[in-house]
C-alpha cells in the first residue's frame, strides 16, 4: 500500500526528531574550488570536484554501512564550472534514516555553472562591422574572441515554439545575473504583418516598414511571432527578403498555423540591429561575441552558456537532497530528477537556463522546497509522476517556491509548473511575470493550493493562469485556497466564439470533475471558465472586479466543435481508451464516467456553482451562460448583492469580518492569509544568499 501524503509528512518529522537526538557525529566531506581530488576531503584538505565527493561516498558505502546521520557534502563558496553533467544514480542513494546531502557551506555562495566567463572585451573598431550597425553605437559596441576561450560550439537557433519539441537553446549571454537580448527588431513591442499575398500557408508575409531592407545580406535571420492565434508563438528561419516587394520568405514549416495579416512578429539574430543596451550577437563564422552592455563592462560578470546536457542529473536514486546551491547558466535544463524516491531540491536558486529549470519525471515523494527560479528559456518546473492506468499517486511536489520571469524564449504553453501524472502537489508558491500560463495541468487527483499568482498571461489571449483541458478522464483535481489577481490580457478580437482575453482558472474543452474551492479572484478578467465540461464544482470562492466571475458554455453543441464528434479530431475518445477510463478503477473512483458516453456527453451537465461571493465591478453580469440550460447546473446560495464586508479591499485583504452577511449562507472561512510563500529555514537560507556579496573572491 502506498504511503498517504500526511503519513509521509509525519514520517519526515519523525526522521528529523531522530536525527536531532542522535549523538553520532555525522560524516562530512568537503569540496572547494582550490581543493584537490587527491585530498581526503576534510575541511583543511578538501576535494576539488563533486564527482570525487560522490565517489568517496560510494567507497564508504562499499566498505561499511552508512553512518546513522548519513553523509553531508559541504561545498565551499565559489564558481564550479560544469562542462559535463554531474550524475547521481542508485549507488549514490542514502536511506530514509541516513540521507545524502549536498549543500553549500554556511555563509558562502556556491554556483554550479554551465557557462564560461568572458573577461576580455575590446571596443569594435573594424570599419566593415561599424558600417553594418547603428552609427550611435560607435565607441560603445564591444566584442570578445570566444575561440580564445576555447569555445567553438555556439549552438544554433531552431524552430522552437508552440507544439514543437523542447530543444536546447543556442549559446546565450548573461550579464549581471540577467539574460541579455539577442539583437533584433523592434527593440520593444512588435511589428505587424501587412499582408499574406500567397495565402495563410504560402510561406511568406509582407511588411510596411523599410527596416528589413537592412537585413538582406545577413545570414541566419529568424522571425518570431504570434502568427495566427494569441496563444501560439513560434520561431521561423528567414529564407530570403525581397525589399522591393517588402516580402519575407521563411523556410518550412512556416509557423504552426501559417501566417495571417495584422498579427504580431519581430526579427532577431541581426548584427544590424545591435543598437539597444543589453543586446548581443554571435558571429558563428569567426567566433566573435558582439555586445552593447547596459552598464559598464567592469561592473558585472559576462557569462556565455556552454553545456547542453543537464548540470545535475539524478536518476534512480533515493533519499538525496541538494541544499543552498545556485545552479545556473546552461543551454538546456539545469536539474533533472527521474524515477527517484525522496529526492528534494531545497533552498536553491535555479536561474538563467535555456529550457526548464527542473524536471521531475516518475518516482515518488520528490520535489522542490523553498527555491527561487527565474530567467528560464521555457517553463520553470515539469512535475510528473504517478500511474494513470491504476491511479497510483506519486506525491511529488513544488512547495514554497518563488517562480518568475519564465518562458523567455518559448512564450506559450511553457508554464511555471507543468503538472502531469497522478497525485502531485503544487502549493504555497509565488508565481508572476510571464507571457502565458502559470500552471498547466494534466492527469488526476492533483492538488493546487495556497499559491499566489499574478501578472501572468501578459502577452497572450484565450489563455489561463491555471489551464487544463480536452480529456474527460482527467478528474479528481483540486484547485483551492489560491489568490489569483491582476492578470494580464491581450485582446485581438480574433475569436469567433466570443472570448479572447485571459482567465484565472481555465477549464478548457470538456474538462470534467475539477473542484475549484475557496480561491480569491481579484481583477482576474474572466475568472473561471468551464468550456463545455461537466461535474465541475465552483464553490466557496470570492470574486472581486472580475468580468465575468464565472463563464459556462455548451461548446459541445456548437458547430465549431464538430470535429470532436465526427471523427476528425477524436482526442476525447482516444484519451478515454488510453487509460481504460470506462472501466475500473476509473468508474469506481469517478462514478460519473460509467454513464458519460450514454448521457449526452456534448452537454455540460452536473456543474455546481454554490456559495460564492461576487463583489465589485461587473457584479450584475457575474455569471455568463452561453448555450446552457440552467437545469443542467446547480446554482444556489451565491452572494451577489450587498456588502460582503472584506477587511481591507484597498490593501488586498479579502478576509471577511465577523459580522459579514455571507456567513448566513453557509460560506466557509477561506484561510486567505496562508496564500503564497511562508518562512522556513530554506527561505531564510535563500534570503541570506541574496544578502551576501555577489563577488566571490576565487572567481575565475
Amino acid at each position: 500500500m502506498r504511503t498517504h501524503w500526511s503519513e509521509l509528512v509525519a514520517a519526515a518529522i519523525l526522521v528529523v526528531a531522530v536525527h536531532a537526538s542522535s549523538s553520532a557525529a555525522p560524516v562530512e566531506y568537503y569540496v572547494a574550488p582550490n581543493g584537490n581530488d587527491a585530498n581526503p576531503g576534510t575541511p583543511n584538505k578538501p576535494f576539488k570536484t563533486l564527482e570525487r565527493a560522490r565517489d568517496a561516498i560510494r567507497e564508504l558505502k562499499t566498505s561499511k554501512h552508512l553512518p546513522p546521520d548519513g553523509v553531508t557534502v559541504c561545498i565551499r563558496g565559489g564558481i564550479y564550472t560544469i562542462t559535463k553533467t554531474f550524475t547521481l544514480t542508485e549507488p549514490d542513494s542514502g536511506t530514509s534514516e541516513a540521507p545524502i546531502v549536498y549543500k553549500s557551506y554556511p555563509g558562502e555562495i556556491v554556483k554550479l555553472r554551465g557557462g564560461i566567463t568572458v573577461k576580455r572585451f575590446r571596443k569594435v573598431d573594424e570599419p566593415e562591422i561599424l558600417r553594418r550597425v547603428d552609427p550611435a553605437c560607435k565607441g560603445k559596441l564591444l566584442c570578445a574572441d570566444l575561440k580564445a576561450l576555447g569555445v567553438t560550439d555556439y549552438g544554433r537557433l531552431t524552430n522552437r515554439g508552440f507544439g514543437r519539441p523542447i530543444t536546447p537553446s543556442h549559446m546565450e549571454l548573461f550579464f549581471g545575473n540577467k539574460p541579455m537580448i539577442l539583437a533584433g527588431w523592434p527593440n520593444q513591442g512588435w511589428s505587424e504583418i501587412a499582408d499574406v499575398p500567397a495565402g495563410q500557408n504560402g510561406g511568406k508575409f509582407t511588411y510596411s516598414e523599410d527596416r528589413p531592407s537592412r537585413w538582406v545580406n545577413s545570414d541566419d535571420v529568424w522571425v518570431h511571432g504570434y502568427w495566427t492565434w494569441p496563444w501560439a508563438d513560434s520561431y521561423e528561419k528567414v529564407a530570403r527578403i525581397d525589399p522591393t516587394a517588402k516580402e519575407i520568405f521563411t523556410e518550412p514549416p512556416h509557423g504552426v498555423y501559417g501566417y495571417q495579416p495584422h498579427k504580431r512578429w519581430r526579427a532577431l539574430n541581426l548584427l544590424e540591429e545591435l543598437d539597444f543596451p543589453g543586446e548581443y550577437y554571435i558571429d558563428r563564422s569567426t567566433g566573435t561575441l558582439y555586445f552593447l552592455p547596459p552598464s559598464s563592462i567592469s561592473k558585472a560578470e559576462a557569462v556565455v552558456s556552454v553545456i547542453e546536457t543537464p548540470i545535475i542529473s539524478i536518476k534512480g536514486a533515493s533519499n538525496l537532497r541538494l541544499e543552498g546551491l545556485i545552479v545556473e547558466i546552461c543551454r538546456g535544463k539545469a536539474i533533472e530528477i527521474s524515477d527517484c524516491v525522496n529526492v528534494v531540491v531545497a533552498g536553491c536558486i535555479v536561474r538563467n537556463v535555456g529550457t526548464y529549470a527542473v524536471t521531475i519525471d516518475g518516482g515518488e515523494s520528490c520535489g522542490l522546497q523553498s527555491c527561487d527560479i527565474y530567467g528560464t528559456g521555457d517553463g520553470a518546473v515539469s512535475l510528473g509522476g504517478g500511474n494513470r492506468k491504476d491511479l497510483t499517486p506519486a506525491h511529488n511536489f513544488v512547495v514554497n517556491c518563488h517562480i518568475y520571469d519564465f518562458s523567455r524564449w518559448d512564450r506559450t504553453y511553457r508554464p511555471a509548473v507543468q503538472v502531469s501524472g497522478v497525485g502531485n502537489r503544487v502549493a504555497h508558491n509565488l508565481i508572476h511575470t510571464a507571457p502565458h500560463s502559470a500552471i498547466i495541468l494534466s492527469g488526476n487527483d492533483h492538488i493546487i493550493e495556497f499559491n499566489e499568482i499574478y501578472d501572468v498571461c501578459n502577452e497572450t489571449g484565450d489563455a489561463g493562469a491555471f489551464y487544463m483541458g480536452r480529456d474527460w478522464s482527467q478528474r479528481g483535481n483540486i484547485v483551492r485556497y489560491n489568490f489569483f489577481h491582476h492578470l494580464g490580457a491581450f485582446e485581438d478580437n480574433y475569436s469567433a466564439h466570443g472570448f479572447s482575453e485571459t482567465m484565472a482558472v481555465y477549464l478548457d474543452d470538456f474538462t470534467c470533475g475539477t473542484r475549484v474551492y475557496g480561491n480569491v479572484f481579484y481583477k482576474a478578467n474572466r475568472a473561471v471558465l468551464i468550456g463545455g465540461g461537466r461535474d465541475n464544482v465552483i464553490e466557496n470562492n470570492t470574486f472581486v472586479d472580475c468580468k465575468p466571475s464565472i463563464h459556462v458554455d455548451a461548446r459541445g453543441l456548437a458547430d465549431w466543435t464538430k470535429a470532436y464528434w465526427d471523427g476528425t479530431y477524436p482526442i476525447l475518445f482516444d484519451r478515454l481508451k488510453e487509460v481504460n477510463a470506462t472501466e475500473p478503477p476509473y468508474t469506481i473512483r469517478y462514478p460519473e464516467l460509467a454513464t458519460l458516453l450514454s448521457d449526452e456527453p456534448r452537454k455540460p451537465k452536473g456543474n455546481s456553482i454554490v456559495r460564492n461571493i461576487v463583489a465589485g465591478e461587473n457584479r450584475a453580469n457575474w455569471l455568463q451562460l452561453i448555450g446552457v440550460d440552467k437545469n443542467w447546473l446547480d446554482i444556489r446560495d451565491n452572494f451577489v448583492e450587498g456588502d460582503p464586508m472584506f477587511v481591507d479591499v484597498d490593501h488586498c485583504d479579502f478576509r471577511l469580518k465577523a459580522e459579514s452577511p455571507v456567513w448566513k449562507l453557509g460560506f466557509k472561512r477561506i484561510p486567505f492569509e496562508r496564500s503564497g510563500l511562508y518562512q522556513d529555514g530554506y527561505r531564510r537560507l535563500i534570503a541570506d544568499i541574496s544578502k551576501l556579496p555577489n563577488k566571490i573572491a576565487n572567481d575565475q
